[in-house]
């Protein structure tokens, strides 16, 4: 989509490091198919929150606002500016909301929500779902073991129906931030994008990571091998589907992904879209980007106290979309 251009072309222009907001790309061993920075890239500015845990743990939203926070406060005390750059609405919710009202959690009770569903089938815990909160079991299927152990979990923390949290989320940001801005393109060039990102993934290898992931010992009923891409190259590996069949389902599947992408940043109250197209967008956006925000204190290093950037949009990569920001 461009989010990675557009903070990469900011770092260049003003002391900044960047904090990823995509809950694929903090997992070790899952690189070809989150589209994650190359090492190039990386050397432009820092990257944090990359690579921070294994496939088989749980790094939520409520996590990445506690790091995220911290993270700003020290990027900050260097005298640089923080850029949140990921698809993850989510995470950024969370960010901006200055952590989720739930908090992070109790992990006994996910524990043994998890073993619950093991022993009993998913189908058991959204049927218990469904007695306390018809309006989330409406939204959760019945297969989706990690919301499903969530909803319940949240329900047991907190004694509130998750459906009522909701709302919460889009309240007036808590936490400043100079620019939240969304990129969008229309919609045949973001689709011949997604479709292009996802065969470039095919053959830089994807099918070839997932089965190294399988050598390691990690089960393909993990959530983040269930993700856009990794599931279909599971298909492939399980003789479900051949590459031909897979890559065109990941497409088909990433642009069903992109849509609802679309729908959830368009509630966000702070964002600002911007549409973009062609290739040659990336430079007049960012001298105008900085132009603009010089009173915000997003231009030079000595202009004072500095603030965070959002930039996000649909992405064209995987499942966790594309967004980001300046704090």
């Amino acid at each position: 989509m461009g989010k990675s251009e557009l903070a990469l072309a900011l770092a260049r222009r003003t002391p900044s490091e960047v904090i990823v907001a995509d809950s694929m790309q903090v997992y070790r061993g899952l690189d070809v198919g989150t589209g994650k920075p190359s090492a190039a890239e990386r050397r432009v500015a820092p990257h944090h929150l990359l690579d921070v845990c294994d496939p088989v743990e749980t790094f939520s939203a409520f996590e990445f606002a506690r790091q995220a926070g911290r993270l700003v406060q020290e990027i900050h005390a260097r005298g640089r500016h923080a850029i949140l750059v990921g698809g993850t609405g989510l995470y950024l919710r969370a960010f901006l909301k200055g952590q989720l009202s739930a908090g992070g959690g109790d992990p006994t009770v996910r524990a043994r929500l998890r073993s619950e569903a093991e022993r009993e089938g998913a189908a058991a815990l959204h049927a218990r779902l469904r007695t306390i909160d018809p309006a989330s079991a409406d939204r959760i299927r019945t297969g989706d073991v990690f919301r499903l152990v969530r909803a319940l979990e949240l329900w047991e923390g907190t004694g509130k129906r998750p459906s009522a949290l909701r709302p919460g989320l889009w309240g007036p940001p808590q936490v400043p931030v100079s620019a939240f801005l969304v990129l969008m393109r229309d919609r045949v060039e973001l689709y011949r994008k997604i479709d292009g990102r996802a065969h470039r993934m095919w053959e830089a290898g994807l099918v070839a990571e997932v089965q190294a992931l399988l050598l390691a010992g990690y089960s393909p009923s993990l959530r983040p091998l269930q993700a856009l891409g990794y599931r279909q190259a599971l298909s492939v590996l399980s003789g479900r589907l051949d590459e031909t069949e897979a890559l065109a389902e990941m497409q088909r599947a990433t642009r069903n992904y992109a849509k609802r992408q679309v729908a959830w940043f368009r509630r966000e109250p702070a964002a600002e879209w911007i549409m973009i197209t062609g290739d040659d967008w990336v430079e007049p956006l960012t001298t105008s980007i900085l132009d603009r925000l010089e009173g915000k204190d997003l231009g030079t290093a000595s202009q004072g106290a500095r603030r965070s950037a959002l930039v996000s949009g649909p992405a064209p990569g995987h499942s966790s979309g594309s967004g980001g920001g300046l704090p």
